[in-house]
């Protein structure tokens, strides 16, 4: 069967249920415009209908995530070409088009459109199985940490509505042993029966650290409040109950970060990412769940782009050299240089010795770390360029 087009373009505006398919020819004009259920049967529907309209086919969708896991797997498997049109793009070249409708149809035109004329956008693959499992295994490490963060918050609400000396009397984000004692003692009058004495030895047996300084504290701020605040004993139920909350959730993210380690260290760069000072287990998963095998980066200066760390020009007229910080960039792989540039700049080495340089050159506190964040960047592209470990002394080479 003759096909009517040598190439034609589809565009697919993808959704949890649904996605929207659009195809154009090399004109611009639409060719197809569908609905397509989320499901394997109707996907490779598609996939067969735009084949038989043209000699070659390419795709382009606005959603890399979850949501288009099995369009993404169905296309590479079929020997699909797929390219990653941002949301933001179609977000401000649908105004370009005609009329002031938003609707799945139009964006999915607007994609394919983006893909016919433009020749930059990143091409999508089927991520290897470490990398899916360790983007599944982050994303719920930091749904978990968002979990804790909520669980302490209305732990400290609720109980700055018994004791508000108790409550500020603990930092209960970073020490478990007032977690413990929230678990059986919640209100003034509790602490103050049971006394520093017993406290002790009721912390103690549940294994908690100075659990002395624990007890001393918090009966102090007990004895320091003699009045039984309005609801108290119903707040003291509650925040039994999100301490015990807390305490699990705790496991839980224990049992993450040893199995993010477990999975990490099977990465053949892993040794080569945890050498560098400042990159941990957890971050290096994180580094790799977003990089992948770094293949859609030409050089260090585009991870560096992508991170966030490349300073964007805006030059107009006789204004030349003004650069400001870009708006476009993966706010979670700046967070992993950025963090990782604090903690080695912490240690004497050279990663302290850079940022003390950038600090005397009158850079203030941040705008030197991102200086070393940058540098970093540099730093691990070479090690993972020459598979070899960090030193703190460039190598040396051999004269020939």
């Amino acid at each position: 069967m003759s096909t009517s087009h040598k190439r034609i373009w589809v565009g697919v505006d993808a959704g949890k249920g649904h996605h929207w398919a659009v195809a154009v020819d090399a004109d611009g004009e639409t060719l197809f415009s569908t609905k397509v259920i989320n499901d394997e049967a109707q996907i490779l529907t598609l996939i067969e209908t735009a084949r038989e309209r043209a000699d070659e086919v390419r795709w382009a969708v606005d959603i890399s995530g979850r949501a288009s896991t099995l369009l993404l797997a169905l296309l590479v498997a079929n020997g699909q070409r797929v390219v990653y049109v941002p949301g933001r793009t179609v977000n401000r070249m649908s105004g370009a088009y005609r009329g002031e409708a938003k609707t799945d149809a139009k964006d999915a035109k607007v994609i394919a459109d983006q893909a016919r004329m433009r020749r930059d956008f990143a091409p999508l693959e089927t991520p290897p199985e470490l990398v899916s499992t360790l983007q599944l295994l982050t994303n719920h490490r930091a749904d978990l940490i968002a979990d804790r963060v909520r669980l302490i918050n209305r732990l400290r609400d609720m109980l700055v509505g018994i004791c508000p000396a108790l409550e500020r009397t603990f930092d209960y984000s970073a020490a478990k042993g007032p977690v413990v004692m929230l678990t059986e003692y919640q209100t003034p009058s509790a602490l103050r029966r049971i006394g520093v004495k017993r406290l002790t030895t009721w912390l103690e047996r549940r294994m908690v650290r100075g659990a002395s300084d624990v007890a001393a504290k918090a009966v102090e701020a007990a004895q320091s409040q003699q009045t039984a605040l309005p609801g108290e004993r119903r707040a003291a139920k509650l925040i039994c109950d999100l301490a015990h909350q807390l305490l699990a959730l705790d496991e839980r993210i224990k049992d993450n970060d040893r199995e993010i380690r477990e999975t990490f260290r099977t990465d053949d760069r892993a040794e080569i990412i945890e050498s560098m000072p400042g990159m941990g287990p957890i971050l290096g998963a994180e580094f790799v769940a977003i990089v992948g095998d770094l293949g859609g980066y030409k050089d260090a200066g585009r991870l560096a782009s992508h991170a966030g760390l490349a300073p964007v020009a805006r030059d107009s007229g006789r204004r030349t050299g003004n650069y400001h910080r870009p708006k476009r960039y993966n706010r979670r792989l700046r967070h992993i240089f950025y963090l990782s540039a604090q903690t080695s700049m912490m240690r004497p080495g050279p990663s302290r010795d850079y940022y003390l340089k950038k600090r005397s050159e009158g850079l203030l506190h941040t705008q030197a770390l991102l200086s070393l964040a940058r540098r970093r960047v540099d730093v691990l592209w070479a090690m993972l360029r020459d598979k070899r470990l960090f030193t703190s002394a460039p190598p040396v080479t051999q004269a020939a």
